[in-house]
């Protein structure tokens, strides 16, 4: 699909996609506009991610945040967040899906962007994205860092799953359920992972989209593919040992996921500004469009000379 028309073009084997997500994660808004640890600009590196999801897809289905909204759980924070992808959102008019992470506090998570009850309530929901489910769960502990899911959640997200979605469901999660090679991470894992996986094991989950990391990963977790997308305030720089693997204002990055009847695919999408070519464009497109599949092999595919 070209983002500034919205034409789809299908070339190969398959379909186009019948549903389009963003996803992103861990923007960590401070009260006031305060860099983070005095250091990183979170705010312009999200109005940076917000120009680039407006080019990326005309109409995504749904934005979805997977957790660390605010760093500090400031209310103030969550009003500049909400002030600044709103707009965007409605823009765009893609629902906006809040996950709360370890960083978030929910009383003021559910006021200043739920406009609910300032309870400790976990945070979660289920939207109906055109046949394709989406079931937000809150992994975050009042008062600590590492993730855990409760039984009474497992037991609502059992009820849920007890009916299958047309296009199936993607969970969306701050903590994924994967191990990290770093091991600070470990320290901060998901808890009950193996009772979680005994209620999704064997449903229509077809997807997990989760944040937490700093990085981009996927692993598989109870035969389901998993994504963690990177963050849009600071990421790791795992280009350095596991053990000295500290924070680096770089890298930036979301995900755009596309969702097939046979797969989903999740494409890291580099927030940065660099010199790009102008080989392919709308018009090219569209002549490759215009030619045989025959033609098109010849055109785009024959190597010069042979």
């Amino acid at each position: 699909m070209s983002a500034g028309t919205g034409r789809t073009y299908a070339f190969g084997r398959h379909e186009p996609a019948s549903h389009v997500l963003i996803h992103v994660s861990d923007p960590h808004f401070l009260a006031e506009g305060a860099r983070l640890s005095g250091r990183y600009d979170v705010e312009a590196n999200f109005a940076r991610t917000l120009d680039a999801i407006r080019s990326v897809h005309p109409h995504p289905l749904a934005i979805v945040v997977t957790g660390d909204l605010a760093d500090l759980g400031e209310p103030d924070a969550y009003r500049r967040l909400r002030a600044a992808v709103e707009p965007v959102a409605d823009e765009l008019d893609a629902p906006l899906i809040w996950v709360a992470g370890n960083h978030d506090e929910r009383p003021a998570l559910r006021a200043g962007l739920l406009d609910a009850e300032a309870t400790e309530d976990p945070v979660t929901g289920v939207w109906d994205l055109d046949g394709l489910r989406l079931i937000a769960l809150d992994t975050s502990v009042p008062g600590w860092h590492h993730g855990d899911i409760d039984q009474d959640q497992l037991s609502w997200l059992a009820d849920v799953l007890s009916d299958p979605a047309p296009y199936g469901t993607l969970l969306a999660m701050h903590h994924p359920p994967l191990p990290s090679h770093l091991p600070l991470f470990d320290i901060l894992e998901l808890r009950h992972q193996d009772e979680l996986a005994e209620v999704i094991r064997g449903t229509d989950v077809r997807g997990i989209l989760a944040g937490h990391l700093h990085y981009s990963s996927q692993g598989t977790f109870a035969g389901v593919p998993v994504s963690v997308a990177s963050a849009t305030c600071y990421t790791m720089n795992v280009a350095r040992p596991s053990a000295d693997v500290n924070g680096m204002d770089a890298a930036q990055a979301f995900q755009l996921v596309h969702v097939y009847p046979e797969t989903i695919t999740h494409t890291v999408v580099p927030v940065t500004e660099a010199p790009t070519g102008d080989y392919f464009s709308e018009a090219w497109l569209e002549r490759m469009a215009a030619l045989t599949p025959e033609e098109r092999l010849e055109a785009f595919s024959r190597k010069p000379g042979r």
